[in-house]
């Protein structure tokens, strides 16, 4: 099997002993081009070269933002993509089940490959950016933005930057009197507003230490999306949901909480500009933001359950 691997050596966990053990592994039995990634963007042009280069298979060692690169790089081509956790967080091989250390996770992914367990999985779009596991406008965007902007601290910091930015963002930056964000169903019907949403197309949206953030524990990779919407922006309101999507306790019913299911397409309108954020990566702001489901989208090497 030809395997392209895709690495960003500055991501938070990579270091060259890793790179060079999963390089050796993956080349016992396969043929394996190695390709680092070198700025902004150079996932997506290296996955796309590979797909027109009838590459069977891209594994991408990084975080969820080169990732998500390789993914818009693949969707639509018969070429499959495998992630290692070499970021932060890994949300998205945690959601597959792999394990932290990468090491460990390409020989989870190798047994994976041998019983040929690739599968099509549905990707979620904004503004024709395809996204793996979600797409938050809003608050937690600005917390991402917030981190971005002290970059070099990310791969020592880790979580605690994301706190840190977190009460930052609460106390300075975000307006919680006002909702900005107007959620506009497939109908053209106002479903809900709200100061803050997360659109998703895999289950849970993040992780905190090694507790799950369970929002809607149902949906799966082969769903359409689901939209979580926080009506109001306080800790009334947000403290509960917390607590509850980390206890894993269902959130449907709560008060200034919207949950849609189900969703295809949806259309978010801001006023101010809202910032939103794609698998991790802050993209911008913007007032009016389109989302859409595309089924069987992308090939994904799954492990073994």
């Amino acid at each position: 099997m030809r395997i392209l691997f895709i690495v960003n050596s500055v991501a938070s966990s990579v270091t060259a002993r890793r790179r060079v053990v999963i390089h050796k592994a993956l080349s016992t039995d396969h043929d394996v081009t190695l390709a680092e990634t070198s700025r902004r963007g150079h996932a997506t042009r290296l996955a796309q070269s590979a797909a027109r280069e009838s590459y069977d298979l891209v594994v991408v060692l990084g975080g969820d933002g080169t990732l998500n690169e390789a993914a818009n790089g693949l969707a639509g081509t018969d070429t499959a993509l495998a992630t290692l956790p070499g970021g932060s967080t890994n949300v998205f091989a945690r959601i597959l089940g792999l394990p932290d250390d990468s090491v460990d996770a390409v020989n989870v992914l190798l047994e994976a490959l041998d019983a040929g367990n690739i599968s099509r999985i549905g990707l979620g779009a904004v503004e024709g950016r395809y996204f793996l596991f979600h797409c938050g406008v809003g608050f937690d965007a600005a917390v991402v933005e917030q981190v971005e902007r002290r970059g070099p601290w990310k791969r020592w910091a880790g979580h605690p930057l994301f706190m840190y930015a977190a009460i930052d963002t609460w106390i300075r930056r975000v307006d919680r009197t006002n909702p900005p964000l107007r959620l506009i169903d497939a109908n053209g019907q106002e479903r809900t507003r709200g100061h803050f949403s997360i659109i998703m197309n895999a289950n849970p949206y993040t992780f905190l230490g090694n507790r799950a953030f369970e929002l809607v524990p149902e949906l799966t990779l082969q769903d359409p999306l689901a939209a979580v919407t926080l009506e109001e922006l306080n800790l009334r309101t947000l403290g509960p949901v917390a607590a509850a999507a980390l206890a894993h306790r269902p959130l449907e019913g709560r008060k200034h909480l919207d949950i849609a299911t189900g969703v295809r397409s949806l259309v978010i309108e801001s006023d101010p500009p809202s910032p939103y954020q794609v698998d991790g990566d802050h993209l911008g702001a913007s007032k009016r933001l389109r989302f859409t489901w595309t089924p069987n989208h992308l090939s994904l090497l799954m492990p073994l359950r």
